[in-house]
C-alpha cells in the first residue's frame, strides 16, 4: 500500500495499539485534533480517550507521566510537538527515564517512546525546526532513532514500541510528506542499532540520516553523472550507532562524508569520523569530510534556505574529497 510517513506511522501506532492494551498515547493535542502534524488522526476515536490522552501543555508532565505509566507495566507513546519543546522536559528524560534500570538495579523498565517531529526544511517558527539529536544520544540509557522513508518509520517505530527500554523517536518534519511508497498494510520489524545500504559505490562513502536522506541522494545521483561511483548509508539509529558498518563500507572507498542536519559542533558526524579515524585510519585517501549546517540557531522562514543543507553543498563536497 503506498503511504508517506504520517500514515506510515500512524498505521504503526493502530496496529500496536490493537495488538496491546497496555499501549496509550499522550501529549498535546494528541487526541481531539490527531496531532499538530496529524499522525495520531483516528487513534482517540478508534481507542477512546483513556488511551489516546491529551495533556496539557507541559513537556515534563508528559515526561514524567510516562515514566510513572511504564513503571507500573504499561508502554506509553509520549509526543513532543516539536523538538526543540522538549528541553523542559530533560530533567525527568535524564535524570529518570534513562537512568531507572540502572539506578533500580533492573527491579524498574521503562518501556516507553518518546515521538517528536525535528529538524527545518518547513519555514517553521522559531524552536519548531530544532535539529539537537546529540543530545539525546549522549545520554546512557536510551535510544534515539531517526527514520527517513514511510517503510523505515513504521518498522523502527513497531520496533521502538516493542523495545524494553526508552526510545527517543525522532521524526523528520520535512519527510512527513514529501514522498510515498510502498509499505506493508501488517506489522513489521527494523531492528534498532543496524544502519542499511542503500546504494553500493566504490570511490566514496556518503552517510546520513533522517532528513538528509533524499537530499543526499539527489546529489550521488548527480555525481554519477560525471562518473563518481557512491555507496550510500542511512544510520538509522544514532544511538546505539552501527559504526561498523560506516567502517567497513570506508575501507572499501577509500573516503567518507558525512551528512547531518544538525549544527557542526559535538555533532554525531563527528563521533562517526573519530570512530572512522580510530579503525580504518590506514584506509583513507582523504580527510573525512562534514556537511553540517553552521553553529548558528535556525535562522526563521526568509532565512532557511541560506542555512539548510542542500543537493549543491553535497556535490560540492564529494567532488572536493574526491579530488584531494
Amino acid at each position: 500500500m503506498m503511504m508517506n510517513m504520517v500514515t506510515a506511522l500512524n498505521s504503526a501506532l493502530a496496529i500496536e495499539m490493537e495488538n496491546d492494551d497496555s499501549i496509550a498515547i499522550l501529549g498535546e493535542d494528541v487526541g481531539a485534533v490527531g496531532g499538530v502534524f496529524r499522525v495520531t488522526e483516528g487513534l482517540q476515536e478508534r481507542f477512546g480517550t483513556d488511551r489516546v490522552i491529551d495533556t496539557p501543555l507541559s513537556e515534563s508532565l508528559i515526561a514524567g507521566m510516562a515514566t510513572g505509566m511504564a513503571m507500573a507495566g504499561m508502554r506509553p507513546i509520549a509526543e513532543m510537538q516539536f523538538m526543540g519543546f522538549s528541553y523542559p522536559a530533560l530533567n525527568i528524560i535524564i535524570s529518570h527515564i534513562a537512568r531507572m534500570r540502572n539506578r533500580s538495579r533492573g527491579s524498574y523498565t521503562v518501556p516507553l517512546v518518546i515521538r517528536m517531529p525535528y529538524g527545518a526544511g518547513i519555514k517553521a517558527l522559531e524552536h519548531h525546526s530544532e535539529s539537537t539529536e546529540s543530545i539525546y544520544a549522549q545520554i546512557p540509557g536510551l535510544k534515539v532513532v531517526i527514520p527517513s522513508s514511510p517503510r523505515e518509520a513504521k518498522g523502527l517505530l513497531i520496533s521502538s514500541i516493542r523495545d524494553p527500554d526508552p526510545v527517543i523517536f525522532l521524526e523528520p518534519a520535512r519527510n512527513y510528506r514529501l514522498f510515498s511508497e510502498e509499505v506493508e498494510e501488517d506489522a513489521f520489524t527494523i531492528s534498532l542499532g543496524e544502519s542499511k545500504m542503500v546504494q553500493e559505490g566504490d570511490d566514496i562513502t556518503i552517510v546520513g540520516w533522517g532528513a538528509m536522506m533524499p537530499i543526499i541522494q539527489e546529489a550521488t545521483h548527480s555525481v554519477e553523472e560525471i562518473g563518481i561511483s557512491c555507496e550510500v548509508i542511512d544510520l538509522r539509529t544514532i544511538s546505539p550507532m552501527d559504526s561498523e558498518a560506516v567502517i567497513k563500507s570506508v575501507i572499501k572507498t577509500g573516503r567518507v562524508i558525512i551528512v547531518q542536519e544538525a549544527p557542526m559542533t559535538c555533532g554525531v558526524a563527528s563521533e562517526l569520523i573519530a570512530r572512522i579515524s580510530n579503525k580504518a585510519f590506514l584506509s583513507l585517501e582523504a580527510p573525512p569530510e562534514r556537511v553540517t549546517a553552521p553553529d548558528i540557531t535556525v535562522p526563521l522562514p526568509k532565512g532557511e534556505k541560506y542555512y539548510y543543507i542542500n543537493m549543491e553543498k553535497i556535490r560540492d563536497s564529494i567532488e572536493k574529497v574526491i579530488s584531494f
